[in-house]
């Protein structure tokens, strides 16, 4: 019995082994007579990534009408030779113009009677900051007042000596004697008012004759402010700091490897670091001497500040240019966008735009050199290619869904 099933079971086995030859056969046959297209259909995936103009693209065309682009603000300009400057940057900080700014002092001892002028005020030239109660210049404007009398008492003596003189009623030596006396008069006068002008008061006229105003030397803004009612200020006492605002310094830190490029009288682009904003200035002073510690000389660059953006303290960076370059093909620095982590440009083509991938070579942020992925003479989105990259990804969404 066990026999005969182990026969049944080699019969059983070798028809499954048969039937396998023969399927085999039949599949190889067919891969014969039809051959595999798996290499057609990767170039022709490989030619939809190519535009018209040979372009790889990067996600694909974008199509955008006429009309759609200039609604999103698209400007096609056409991809040229130009020349890139190269600049050196280095931080700095904008600081008062110390050529503009004063430290008032009394110049006279005395006690406070009214503060006329805050922090922070904008004054202008000759407005009067505060008034001082002094004796001394009490002193001073009793003497003006005296040496004007004693000079109008000589010139009437000197006057009637000389009728005297001249109608022979009196002797020369006493006419003599009254015009010397009246030019004393008027050198004591001289000097009682060049005292008060080197203090900057005037004669008191008929107000009180201790009374001292305090006035702005010039148009600025109050900084600093060390003065109260009531107090006795010394005359050297430091009682405000005022400064003109409407031109600052930036200062920066030159390395000796750049003294060559930052020279006096050159050109500078001044960056802020906490606000976009930007102004050009001129090199005003490049010191002689590296610190010993930094190993670096001041340099500082004069900006106008017509609306007060440009505070002290604030930190900037300075772009100094230091040459120029030709290259032979440049774009807009605006017109490059990144796509897939990788910088494009979005070349006009037919109905559209397509996502070209670039090497960039340097920039001055105006003008960038491309070194591959773009000829010249190519037209390109100049102004408005962040909208077609959001397109773009706006499209690749929609396609994956």
């Amino acid at each position: 019995m066990n026999i005969t099933l182990n026969k049944k079971q080699a019969i059983a086995i070798a028809s499954i082994a048969a039937a396998g030859i023969v399927l085999a056969a039949l599949i190889l046959g067919t891969g014969k007579s039809n051959p595999a297209p798996a290499p057609a259909a990767k170039a022709e995936a490989h030619a939809e990534k190519k535009d018209e103009h040979g372009h790889e693209a990067v996600e694909g065309r974008l199509e955008l009408t006429a009309a759609q682009s200039r609604a999103a603000g698209v400007v096609i300009a056409t991809a040229a030779p130009g020349r890139i400057q190269t600049t050196v940057a280095l931080p700095g900080e904008i600081r008062f113009n110390e050529d503009r700014t004063a430290h008032v002092v009394p110049r006279l001892s005395g006690v406070v009677e009214a503060v006329q002028a805050d922090l922070g005020q904008l004054v202008k030239k000759g407005q009067v900051l505060a008034v001082i109660a002094s004796t001394a210049l009490s002193e001073q404007r009793s003497e003006l007042l005296s040496a004007q009398r004693r000079l109008s008492l000589a010139r009437s003596t000197y006057e009637r000596e000389e009728k005297l003189w001249r109608e022979k009623i009196s002797a020369e030596q006493d006419y003599l004697q009254a015009q010397q006396t009246w030019r004393e008069a008027e050198i004591a006068v001289q000097n009682a008012q060049q005292k008060l002008s080197a203090l900057g008061a005037g004669s008191g006229g008929k107000g009180p004759l201790n009374r001292y105003d305090i006035r702005a030397p010039f148009d600025g803004m109050v900084l600093e402010k060390h003065i109260t009612l009531g107090e006795a200020v010394k005359e050297d006492a430091n009682i405000f700091v005022i400064s003109d605002l409407s031109t600052v310094w930036a200062e920066i830190a030159v390395p000796a490897k750049d003294l060559a490029t930052v020279r006096m009288g050159g050109k500078a682009v001044v960056k802020a670091s906490a606000f976009d904003a930007s102004a050009q200035g001129t090199i005003t002073y490049v010191g002689a001497l590296l610190g010993e510690q930094t190993r670096t000389a001041k340099a500082r660059i004069s900006l106008l500040n017509p609306d007060m953006a440009w505070r002290p303290g604030l930190f900037v960076t300075v772009e100094v240019v230091s040459g120029e370059a030709d290259a032979p093909v440049t774009v807009h620095s605006t017109a490059i966008q990144t796509v897939e982590d990788k910088p494009v440009v979005f070349v006009q083509v037919k109905d559209g735009y397509q996502a070209t991938p670039v090497v960039l070579g340097r920039s001055d942020g105006k003008l960038t050199h491309i070194k591959q992925g773009l000829a010249a003479g190519t037209p390109y989105a100049a102004q408005g290619s962040f909208v077609l990259k959001s397109e773009l990804g706006k499209d690749a969404a929609g396609h994956e869904h």
